[in-house]
Order: structure tokens, then C-alpha cells, then sequence
């Protein structure tokens, strides 16, 4: 099967219609979702859709557009993340592109969420655009504090932070924007990215892969850049599903795996 690592199944557009989006990511081979949480104020309405599903996981978070708006103490996010369905801290990170919020209360969100991602040994899922650097150098830094696990999500850039999140343990996940025609860049990065420190996602709703570009992303599209990471790689559709599956679980400790238990 195929894991489709994160997506925000609470937001209207797949909200509205998620027994059929669930139904097609099932014919799609996609087994697992990972609804992830944007607002502490919303979620509760994300872990509903993780309660109400068995293939549906959540996070819980505040993204980096909102950190000026919700603030998030390590405590806040530690009790939220002891719900069973809870499996990740995030998302947070940088966004120096829009900068929705100062910089500095970006940074000191960031630097928050991993420090609960540290203490629950849950995987911090990161948001980096415009901020390569600034990301790398944060990581770094709190990593020597102590270890903590994650991802860089929906990874768009160059080897800059691709090695850096690397070089800490981190994996890197591969949204749609690997299949558009102009992310030649983008392709020739990962595909210096050893298999097995990689994750397959959609964003959805957003950034649709090659083919169905301008439709709703949801999650049964991940299989079309599953099969564009296939082909960056150089390996079968069913080796990169299975390697990127086998992925998730290792760094997903919470999820049990099929037949087995998960474990905190």
C-alpha cells in the first residue's frame, strides 16, 4: 500500500465530500492518511476525522503562517499529542515567502514544537519555503540540545536543506510539485536522496500532481508522484511503494503496522 503522509482532510474541500475521497484513496491502494493540524483552535475538528477513520492518523500544531496569531507552549502540545491518534508535532517551521507572521515569532514556534517532538519522541513535520538556511541552522542548532525525529514536508528546494535535514536523521517528503514540468532542479535533488529516507504526500487540497492538474488534490492522487519518484529513483512502482511504506512506519513509531502494534 501506499501512505499518503500528509493532508488536511478537515479543510472544506475534501471535507465536504470525505466518505467518497476516502473511498477513492482506498481504489487507490493509499491505506493510510496523515491529517495534519495547522491551528490549536481547530484541533479538535482534525483529531475528530482521525477518531472517526481507522487508516486516518493526525498531528497537532501550529503552522507558521498563524504563529504570530495561536501561540503554542510545549506543555499544549505534549497533552494534545498523548491522544492515541495523535502520531506527529506539526506543522511548523518557516515561511519567509509569505511571511503571514514576523519572522521571530516564526522562529519561536519552531523552536517550541520541537521541543515537544523531543520530549514525546513523536516526528516534528517541518514547513520550510524561502528559508532553507534559516531552517538547516535552527535544526541544527536544537538538535544538539538533543535529539528529536521529523520530516521535511512537501520538499521543493535544493540540497541545501535537503542534506541538512539529512544529516540530523531526517526524511524528506515528496508532494506533486515532483511531477511538474518545470521542478528539473527539484528532481536532480532527490535524486541524491538515498530511498530509504524517503515519503511520498499530497498537501490536499492543494498542488495537484501531473496528471490531474487543477483538479482538488486529495490523497488517492499521491500515487501519481509515487510513480514520478519511481522513475526519479530509477526503481519499480512496487519497490518505491514498499520502500517509502516501510519508511513511514520507522519514522511514524505510533502507527501500528498492519498485523502489529505501534509503539510511542
Amino acid at each position: 500500500m501506499l501512505v499518503d503522509s500528509h493532508c488536511h482532510l478537515d479543510f472544506p474541500e475534501l471535507a465536504e465530500g470525505l466518505p467518497d475521497v476516502l473511498a477513492r484513496a482506498e481504489a487507490a491502494g493509499v491505506g493510510l492518511m496523515v491529517t495534519i493540524s495547522t491551528h490549536l483552535s481547530t484541533f479538535p475538528r482534525v483529531r475528530a476525522v482521525a477518531e472517526a477513520h481507522p487508516n486516518v492518523y493526525c498531528t497537532v500544531g501550529v503552522h507558521p503562517h498563524e504563529a504570530a496569531r495561536e501561540e503554542a507552549d510545549t506543555a499544549a502540545l505534549v497533552e494534545r499529542a498523548a491522544h492515541p491518534r495523535v502520531v506527529g508535532i506539526g506543522e511548523t517551521g518557516l515561511d519567509f515567502f509569505y511571511e503571514h507572521s514576523p519572522r521571530a515569532e516564526q522562529e519561536a514556534s519552531f523552536r517550541t514544537h520541537i521541543a515537544a517532538a523531543r520530549e514525546t519522541g513523536l516526528p516534528l513535520i517541518v514547513h520550510s519555503r524561502d528559508a532553507d538556511a534559516e531552517t538547516v541552522d535552527i535544526l541544527h542548532e536544537e538538535y544538539r540540545k538533543g535529539p528529536f525525529r521529523g520530516l521535511i514536508h512537501c520538499f521543493s528546494t535544493g540540497p541545501v536543506l535537503a542534506q541538512g535535514a539529512l544529516a540530523i536523521g531526517f526524511y524528506i517528503s515528496c508532494s506533486g510539485i515532483l511531477t511538474f514540468p518545470k521542478a528539473e532542479a527539484l528532481r536532480a535533488t532527490v535524486a541524491d536522496v538515498p530511498l530509504d529516507r524517503l515519503l511520498v504526500e499530497t498537501d490536499a487540497p492543494f498542488l495537484a500532481p501531473v496528471p490531474v492538474r487543477g483538479k482538488t488534490n486529495e490523497p488517492g492522487f499521491v500515487r501519481h508522484t509515487a510513480r514520478r519518484l519511481a522513475e526519479v529513483k530509477g526503481v519499480g512502482e512496487a519497490e518505491l511503494e514498499a520502500a517509502t511504506t516501510e519508511n513511514f512506519f520507522t519514522l511514524f513509531t505510533k502507527v501500528p503496522r498492519p498485523g502489529g502494534e505501534g509503539r510511542s
